[in-house]
């Protein structure tokens, strides 16, 4: 009896013992559904998280902040163009031009009437300087040999070789370097000439001294040296448009006829190895075609700003004016930067036909009220949670911006308003926040 009982027991215990492992797969799986269900849960809230800050960075950067602080700003109205560079220019021609030149003045030197610009070398020349080269080393080693010439006079002349030499290592523009080896060679024949004045007659080095100014002699009687016949400024970048780009008579001047010159802009004129020019630096011009409402109202005379290719703003005047089929021939005079414009014969450069300053504002800020016949532009204030209706008037506008200030009560009552209207109302002051577009 007692072993049936037992019996009875141990499998009813296996039965709770299986229902349990089924009870607990049961919650396993329940667990893992939850589990599961919070894992997708939390990736949609996510999802929603990015999808959200996406869809307001997008209204962000199409629709800026509601409000901008008032702050003082320039406005302008200009235009791009192309420009053709008009100057006084005097060519300088000798007749030995084939021969090469030796530069006197360098680029962009200011020079007087009369003064060398240059030189064409002489025929022979090349075998000439040759042998001044060669006497010129047999005159260094004689002069060490002598000590009978005053130590003062070259010990002058030999600091100011050295300091030449010195000088060359801290340039590399090839005019100034053939200048100071020019200057070196005539330091040191100066040198020679004063140890030749105490050698004795027939002496090896006077015998050397001697020969080379024969031939040095030789040489200049045989240049060509060309003198600026006028003032002004040197230069040697010659693109033979110097007698057809000429300031003598505008009414030449046409769009055709500028553009069939086939000119690259900013392209940088060569320099010559045969002529050279002289430039009036106090004036140039520059002759463009424009076809924008502010150039066609312009007038001779009017005073604009300039852009050119190096930022640097100037001032100019309109010389010359010739309508065209819808479009306007502009020639513009300039006194500053002119030797900047040395290189160049066209040019990209802006007209800036004006600009103005005050309280900026963008023009979307801009609303207007119904007064009677009137519409008076208002911009909206807010301050401390609350808003304002500010009466404004407009100074100056562009595409984008508008420069405006305060109306007075004399204003506003001339356009309709009673003092009544008018008690109480706000003024603009710098900084206040504006909407950028009151409703």
């Amino acid at each position: 009896m007692k072993n049936n009982i037992n019996k009875v027991q141990a499998k009813n215990n296996k039965v709770k013992a299986k229902n349990n492992k089924v009870q607990i797969k049961n919650n396993k799986a329940k667990i893992n559904k939850i589990e599961k269900s919070k894992t997708i849960a939390i990736l949609i809230i996510l999802v929603g998280i990015i999808l959200f800050g996406i869809y307001k960075t997008v209204v962000f950067i199409q629709n800026p902040a509601d409000t901008f602080s008032l702050e003082q700003g320039n406005i302008y109205q200009e235009e791009r163009s192309v420009g053709y560079i008009i100057r006084e220019e005097t060519i300088v021609k000798g007749n030995n031009y084939k021969n090469g030149m030796e530069q006197k003045k360098s680029e962009g030197e200011r020079v007087a009437k009369g003064e060398a610009i240059f030189r064409y070398y002489s025929n022979g020349e090349e075998n000439l300087v040759k042998k001044i080269q060669d006497l010129d080393q047999k005159i260094e080693e004689a002069l060490e040999n002598e000590n009978q010439y005053p130590t003062s006079d070259v010990k002058a002349l030999e600091k100011q070789i050295e300091d030449k030499i010195v000088s060359l290592y801290k340039v590399n523009e090839m005019q100034i370097i053939t200048q100071a080896k020019k200057e070196i060679s005539d330091n040191i024949t100066k040198k020679a000439k004063i140890a030749g004045e105490y050698s004795p007659a027939g002496s090896y080095l006077k015998k050397l001294i001697n020969e080379r100014s024969s031939y040095e002699n030789q040489l200049n009687e045989g240049a060509e040296y060309l003198t600026a016949p006028i003032s002004g400024v040197v230069s040697y970048k010659v693109d033979g448009y110097e007698d057809v780009l000429t300031p003598k008579d505008f009414s030449k001047l046409s769009t055709d006829f500028l553009e069939n010159l086939n000119l690259k802009v900013g392209q940088v004129v060569a320099d010559s190895k045969e002529v050279a020019k002289i430039i009036n630096n106090f004036e140039c011009y520059i002759a463009c075609t424009l076809d924008s409402k502010q150039a066609k109202e312009a007038k001779v005379g009017n005073k604009v700003q300039l852009r050119l290719p190096n930022d640097v703003e100037i001032s100019s005047k309109i010389e010359y004016m010739l309508e065209e089929d819808g479009k306007v021939l502009i020639v513009f005079s300039i006194d500053k930067q002119v030797q900047e414009l040395i290189s160049y014969r066209k040019i990209s450069f802006d007209i800036i036909w004006w600009s103005f300053n005050g309280k900026k504002v963008p023009n979307e800020a801009i609303a207007y009220e119904q007064k009677g016949e009137n519409q008076i532009p208002y911009v909206v204030r807010t301050r401390a949670g609350y808003e304002s209706k500010i009466y404004v008037k407009i100074l100056k506008s562009n595409e984008k911006y508008t420069i405006i200030d305060n109306c007075t009560n004399t204003e506003l009552k001339e356009l309709g308003y009673t003092s009544e209207e008018l008690q109480g109302r706000g003024l603009l002051t710098l900084y206040d926040e504006i909407l950028r577009k009151p409703t």
